[in-house]
């Protein structure tokens, strides 16, 4: 630590306890800032595209994960360098706002910092390279406007918005079927669309998985699954035209709530007491009937005597199902939530075409589907697989088609996968770099280089010879002046993405570069990082 001196030449103390802090400075910081960035990056770098790698994380209490999405990884990654958080906050945010292209978003940051530490070392200002960076991804968003081509989609017509959502499946785990579910989340996502207002609700879209089956049976149900069964073995196991109560108040005689003492001192008085809470709660069974309800969803239990009673009324019902469950029963039955059994009406009772239980393998695990609802506004994947991290990935992979599908229903901008965008921003970025005089067109050029890293990764990790086949594709693209041309991870024959159906949401593209300018900037202006030493 530098000592100050006061005017009489006496030493003072700028820090508090600074013998006990670490301090670096200048360059130092920069260049340590940097390569913690760029460790984060090389991690996730070779699970990008759909020859990518997954990783296998195991948390402290023992549960693993196993997955290919690059927010997950560095969620479960117990990241304890500052700036590394700064990494995995940057692929969060792209996993909130877009949902897809987290690894994406995350080795471009990468690649931007080991340019910055090349321009550093020559000397030119980490502010002078931030702008330079700025003014790179504001050409990179515009070129991207204009290479994006725009697809109309209809009830009819809804291949486009399959196909990208293969795309996004592609790099997962689950890439042997992801026709069927890229068709499942499609599906998932016009029903419940709101398409005048181009907006989607994706909390009315239940994810389920049930260990078991095979991935080819996951289906979509438009209707609700509860992981639930019948209170009694012996109550109907499908109802057709269901009328539903959904109930939130106990379904048995009330309980004085103060402390209270009942004497009985003879076999009558209790014979009389049972009677009178029989025919309590007899009169709760028939004033559902009576409304015309033939199914009761409760949130809370009920004791088996009252079990057996609604089993001799013939009134079929249904205990402990969650406050989150009933809710989307509620919005899918068109029923209201009755939290007090005197408001119990024929208006409030919800509509379902068929309710079934259904059992699955040789065990007793059974479930409730709800279908064929009066408002099919909720829907539930449900997924099959052969173990639990299966299911947990591709639940995962689903929430990514769905964002997928969502954003291109927000806005039906796509540009070409399989790293040719970027590519052509690349290309752009360089060709714009000679009209900027100042120390600025380093930055510039170094940002159209760090794009082309994503392309590299991609070439890399489907085992081509990733200089080569960059160059080739960069020559190919400046030559026809064709921005759909990209690395063929897949081996199709072709490098033209246009051919392959490789497409990505523009949204998601520029979200990407914008995030990973953003966070570089900030990473680049730390010139001091005053930490508490370890002893």
């Amino acid at each position: 630590m530098a000592l100050a001196f006061d005017e009489f030449g006496r030493p003072f103390i700028i820090l508090k306890e600074q013998e006990q802090k670490s301090r670096l400075r200048g360059l130092d910081a920069q260049k340590s800032n940097i390569s913690a960035g760029k460790a984060v990056a090389r991690i996730l770098r070779t699970s990008l595209g759909p020859k990518g790698m997954d990783k296998m994380l195991q948390s402290p209490d023992g549960d693993v994960t196993i997955t290919n999405d690059g927010a997950t990884i560095l969620e479960q990654m117990d990241v304890d360098n500052q700036i590394a958080k700064l990494m995995v906050e940057l692929s969060r945010s792209q996993d909130y706002e877009i949902g897809d292209g987290t690894t994406g978003v995350v080795v471009l940051a990468g690649a931007l910092l080991e340019k910055a530490e090349r321009l550093l070392e020559r000397g030119i200002h980490p502010i002078r390279i931030a702008e330079g960076y700025e003014t790179a991804s504001r050409i990179s968003v515009e070129h991207l406007e204009r290479v994006a081509n725009k697809f109309e989609f209809g009830e009819s017509n809804l291949e486009s918005l399959i196909q990208t959502c293969m795309t996004t499946l592609s790099s997962k785990i689950v890439n042997r079927c992801k026709r069927s579910l890229a068709e499942i989340a499609v599906n998932a996502v016009l029903a419940v669309a709101d398409l005048e207002r181009k907006d989607v609700n994706l909390d009315l879209i239940k994810v389920e998985g049930k260990v078991g089956g095979k991935l080819e049976d996951t289906e979509l149900i438009y209707g609700i699954v509860v992981d639930k069964d019948m209170s009694h073995p012996q109550m109907p196991k499908q109802i057709e035209d269901a009328k539903i109560a959904i109930l939130t108040c106990p379904f048995e005689p009330p309980k004085p709530k103060t402390k209270h003492k009942v004497d009985i001192d003879t076999v009558e008085k209790f014979q009389t007491l049972r009677l009178q809470e029989q025919k309590y709660f007899d009169d709760m069974v028939q004033k559902c009937k009576d409304v015309g309800a033939t199914l009761v969803i409760c949130q809370w239990g009920f004791d088996d005597e009252a079990n057996h009673l609604l089993m001799h009324r013939n009134l079929p019902a249904v205990r402990w199902v969650g406050g989150v469950e009933l809710e989307l029963i509620a919005i899918a039955t068109g029923g209201r939530i009755v939290p007090r059994f005197q408001e119990l009406s024929t208006e409030k009772l919800g509509k379902a075409g068929m309710v079934r239980e259904k059992s699955f393998g040789t065990t007793k695990d059974r479930m409730l589907y709800i279908e064929h609802c009066a408002n099919s506004r909720a829907v539930t994947i449900f997924i099959r697989g052969g173990n639990k991290m299966i299911i947990e990935e591709t639940k995962r992979s689903l929430h990514d088609a769905l964002c997928v599908a969502r954003n291109l229903i927000r806005n039906n901008s796509i540009v070409y996968g399989g790293g040719s965008a970027e590519i052509s921003c690349s290309i752009a970025v360089e060709a714009a770099a000679d009209r900027y005089p100042g120390v600025e067109q380093y930055a510039i050029r170094a940002f159209g280089d760090a794009l082309e890293a994503i392309p590299m990764a991609l070439a890399e990790n489907s085992g081509l010879q990733p200089i080569e086949t960059l160059s080739a594709v960069k020559s190919q693209q400046i030559k026809d002046n064709n921005p759909h041309f990209g690395i063929d991870c897949n081996d199709v024959g072709t490098n033209d993405m246009r051919e392959q159906n490789v497409f990505e949401t523009l949204i998601g593209k520029q979200q990407q570069i914008l995030l990973a300018t953003q966070v570089v900037k900030m990473i680049l202006k730390i010139d001091d990082v005053i930490s508490p030493s370890e002893y």
